[in-house]
């Protein structure tokens, strides 16, 4: 499991992964204090996408990231 570069390169490839297959998946998100680290997994079991940061702004990125996530999967077009 390799963690992406970007934070663009891991929302895009996320947002494909949730639309291809919506009932398989799932993702974490683990604040690692002795690190200073958000890390967020996301998987269908057989694509694993991570994506680290130490960066403060990019947890607001990350918030827009799962809001758009969660209107997904409450919409009722899948």
């Amino acid at each position: 499991m390799t963690y992406l570069k970007s934070w663009e390169e891991f929302e895009k490839a996320a947002e494909r992964l949730y639309l291809h297959d919506p009932a398989k998946v799932r993702y974490t998100m683990k604040y690692v204090h002795s690190k200073n680290c958000l890390v967020l997994k996301m998987t269908n079991d057989v694509v694993c996408l991570q994506f680290k940061t130490e960066i403060s702004q990019d947890v607001r990125k990350i918030d827009k990231f799962i809001n758009n996530l969660m209107r997904h999967m409450v919409s009722k077009e899948h």
